[in-house]
């Protein structure tokens, strides 16, 4: 019987990609986000970009200094499938090395859930253990947890809006998903975001509306079991071999 596991995971990223270049997200909610998860005592990983971890460094040392796993989401949030494999591998080499000076990254996911298959021996020469690019409601419909080479690839369980849906509706959904549970979301969707001009599933209850759910989660799964942790330690916990 597969563990119950759940991984809180945040891509932190520019407000609302392509729509907006702000860093809202980056100043107001990713704080109030580590607020949030220090008075629960839940760990979480956080999939930065190079450019927001090169433009706001002491966010990036205080998710490491507070126990939490930083990981890659890419450079700028380029669409690695839109990329020719040569520039791809530029970019991915490029983020590797900014955030490795902070710590020594072993998870991965790529922005806009979007990884050609040609990239994972890139990432796995980078020093990669871990993908999170696969998601369930995304073709090939992945069940759970599964290797690719000396990856392991663990896929999101829902797209991030499910986490802002009210919750008597949520719960439906998370008493019908099997472990690993694999939930993300990002900083932006934790500050109000209901007059920028961006899709109405990109605005609808974000800010303390969302932080509010994202609270009820957490207990939620407690309730039921789940212990939370990071990316990284899940794949350890489903019994991979992976080095965290």
């Amino acid at each position: 019987m597969t563990p119950r596991i759940a991984v809180l995971s945040f891509d932190v990223e520019q407000d609302c990609p392509p729509y907006l270049a702000s860093t809202r997200g980056m100043e107001e909610g990713l704080p109030r986000i580590l607020d949030m998860l220090s008075e629960e005592g839940a760990k979480a990983t956080f999939f930065f970009t190079a450019e927001m971890a090169r433009k706001f460094p002491s966010l990036v040392r205080r998710v490491i200094d507070e126990g939490h796993e930083l990981g890659s989401h890419g450079y700028m949030h380029e669409r690695l499938d839109k990329l020719s494999p040569s520039e791809a591998r530029r970019f991915l080499e490029k983020a590797t090395a900014v955030l490795r000076r902070y710590s020594s990254i072993r998870s991965f996911r790529a922005p806009n859930l979007q990884l050609p298959g040609e990239l994972l021996p890139v990432l796995e020469k980078l020093g990669y253990v871990v993908d999170s690019s696969l998601a369930r409601y995304k073709p090939p419909f992945p069940r759970g947890a599964r290797t690719a080479g000396g990856l392991v690839r663990l896929p999101v369980s829902v797209t991030s809006s499910v986490l802002r849906l009210p919750w008597r509706l949520q719960r439906l959904i998370h008493n019908a998903l099997a472990p690993p549970l694999v939930y993300f979301s990002h900083p932006w969707e934790y500050v109000d975001m209901r007059s920028a001009p961006i899709r109405l599933d990109c605005r609808f209850n974000t800010g303390d509306a969302a932080l509010d759910l994202l609270r009820r989660l957490i207990r939620f799964l407690r309730g039921n079991g789940y212990t939370i942790t990071t990316v990284c330690k899940a794949a350890r916990r489903l019994g991979y071999s992976v080095e965290c």
